[in-house]
């Protein structure tokens, strides 16, 4: 394996979104993103795989045995025939999806506690690829892909890149998901991520949980900013996702990022909640973070009624708006204590009446919302609609509830905007101050909420109006006076020209 400096996300990026011209105009976008992340998966394994076997051939010589003993000791095992450049030397004979398939179970007999049913939603040796030939020179064509040197993921060259989550989320920003839903629904911009996270402010201990944990990264982020601060792996991450191949992700992400005390599970979070304790009730955590479905339609309406977490106590959202439902499983999964929550959503949640006003009231009149948080329009992709983050605790510091007009801090993308480091410190700044700012922030006593009907929306609270200049009209007239009188002599002289000229 060749030698290379230092790799980027973007040469990352770039190299997958060539790797996708093998199935353009054979297989669907929403298909072939799985081929292809799951092909970065395996690669990345063999590259880490690789490395260490030449840091012990280094070590210890042409051992080959003590090598072997050696790597039984690495967290995770590579079967020698599951090895990525075993199936790049057999590229050219008939069988690829079929080798590509039994390397794949293979990786997940040797390592079943951390991997078991994660490939049971991918198969390459798949009809959806065309004839058995088409389908042969595809695969072929992929792995060629992936042997390229920009794709030489060993850790030296990646160093602390989150590839996976972030190679997904670059997909997932250029075409729409597997079930047709807008990408925003399931990709929450890496500033967002970050900013939620340090809002949480983890600690040592934390158990994390995402119950709409996409790929996996909002939580990891979550679980990096412990080990950067405390050194320490003493924490826990749970998750739930809903569909099955962004599940495998996220534990293809975990696995890769030797996030080994963490339970993601796969299901529908708001139907079949599946992160329960040992008394079959939902499990309570120190940190729910969340990016759910805006506006969900068919979220579950139908049961909420009877459910039997009691999880809709204070309303039951509407059919056709599923973002209070969310919001309503995050809060009951609170640890009584300390318990704290980051949501993301759209403004409507903020005054939208009806059903949602009445559990919006409730939240509020227990004393449980905590910071607004107004975020830039075009941050989310597959929406240009801005968005807002809620904070809410189960133990406060005050009755108020802190509202901040982040909306115009950011950086002008040319498609998408973005929140700039300092974006970022002067939001958690105000929140951690917990201070009235002017045209910033905003601290709301209990009686303001009330008196506007517990409306939250942000302008109620924070004026951001910009007094005009005073205009001086004496000044104005005096102006256009003497532009008239300079646009009288220019006609005069305009006449004159065009008489020499010979016309009337």
């Amino acid at each position: 394996m060749t030698e290379a400096t230092t790799v980027s996300q973007d040469d990352i990026n770039a190299a997958v979104w060539n790797a996708c011209d093998t199935f353009r105009g054979t297989v669907d976008p929403s298909i072939y993103k799985d081929y292809v992340l799951t092909m970065l998966f395996l690669k990345y394994m063999s590259d880490v795989w690789q490395d260490h076997y030449d840091d012990y051939k280094k070590q210890f010589g042409d051992h080959g045995e003590l090598i072997t003993e050696m790597l039984k000791n690495e967290r995770f095992v590579l079967p020698p025939r599951a090895n990525f450049y075993s199936l790049y030397t057999k590229r050219f004979e008939p069988g690829n999806g079929e080798r590509i398939d039994t390397a794949l179970h293979a990786i997940e007999d040797a390592n079943i506690g951390k991997l078991r049913d994660v490939f049971q939603d991918i198969t390459f040796n798949s009809n959806k690829l065309g004839d058995e030939q088409q389908k042969n020179d595809i695969l072929r064509h992929l792995i060629e892909d992936f042997a390229k040197d920009e794709l030489n993921l060993g850790p030296r060259r990646v160093g602390t890149l989150d590839v996976i989550g972030n190679a997904y989320e670059f997909l997932i920003k250029n075409f729409a998901s597997t079930s047709g839903k807008k990408a925003g629904e399931f990709y929450t911009p890496p500033e967002v991520s970050t900013l939620m996270a340090r809002l949480m402010d983890p600690q040592e201990g934390d158990e994390i949980c995402d119950p709409t944990c996409g790929s996996g990264s909002l939580l990891m982020k979550c679980g990096r900013l412990v080990r950067e601060r405390t050194g320490s792996r003493k924490y826990a991450l749970f998750g739930q996702e809903a569909i099955g191949s962004t599940w495998a992700l996220a534990k293809m992400n975990m696995f890769l990022h030797g996030e080994d005390n963490h339970r993601v599970e796969w299901g529908d979070t708001l139907r079949n909640p599946k992160l329960l304790d040992s008394n079959n009730t939902l499990k309570h955590f120190d940190i729910v973070v969340a990016n759910p479905p805006f506006s969900l339609e068919k979220w579950g309406h139908e049961g909420a009624d009877a459910d039997r977490f009691g999880r809709f106590r204070r309303g039951v959202p509407p059919r056709t708006k599923g973002d209070y439902a969310f919001i309503s499983h995050m809060v009951e999964t609170m640890k009584p204590g300390t318990g704290r929550m980051a949501v993301v959503v759209p403004h409507g949640v903020l005054f939208r009446g009806a059903a949602e006003g009445k559990i919006r009231q409730k939240l509020i009149e227990e004393n449980l919302l905590d910071v607004v948080i107004g975020l830039p329009e075009k941050l989310f992709y597959g929406t240009g609609i801005p968005a807002a983050v809620l904070v809410l605790r189960k133990r406060k510091a005050d009755d108020k509830v802190l509202f901040i007009d982040a909306s115009r801090g950011y950086q002008d993308g040319k498609n998408q905007n973005i929140l700039r480091p300092q974006d970022l410190d002067r939001i958690e700044q105000a929140v951690r101050e917990r201070q009235t700012i002017d045209k910033y922030a905003y601290l709301a006593s209990p009686a303001e909420l009330a008196e506007n009907d517990f409306n939250l929306n942000i302008p109620r609270y924070v004026d951001t109006f910009e007094v005009a200049e005073a205009i001086d009209l004496k000044a104005v007239r005096e102006e256009r006076l003497k532009l008239k009188a300079e646009l009288a002599v220019l006609e005069e002289k305009m006449t004159g020209y065009l008489k020499e000229l010979g016309y009337e």
